[in-house]
């Protein structure tokens, strides 16, 4: 499994709807990226005057991420997506 060091998370994308609530099918060019996504693996936390500052987040979080954030990366077939910790904007309850 893939250990993020520092603030960094590693989340895998929930996949975008392909209709819309009314029915329409959406091309695949017409889908915007999607914004939510499953929190996989959680570093330790950010290093500061010898102290590690605790993460917000944690395995199994629903979270909001920035577009376009984050590297992107293939992992035994899977794809996943490292961001820091600041790219989080909400948690999902």
């Amino acid at each position: 499994m893939l250990k993020p060091l520092g603030n960094r998370v590693v989340i895998k994308m929930i996949e975008a709807e392909e209709t819309t609530k009314s029915g329409i099918i959406l091309a695949s060019t017409a889908k915007e990226k999607p914004q939510i996504a499953t929190v996989v693996e959680v570093g330790p936390g950010l290093e500061l005057d010898g102290k590690v500052q605790p993460m917000h987040v944690k395995k199994n979080d629903k979270v909001v991420v920035s577009k376009y954030s984050g590297t992107e990366i293939k992992y035994e077939g899977e794809e996943y997506l490292i961001v820091k910790e600041e790219d989080i904007l909400a948690i999902v309850e």
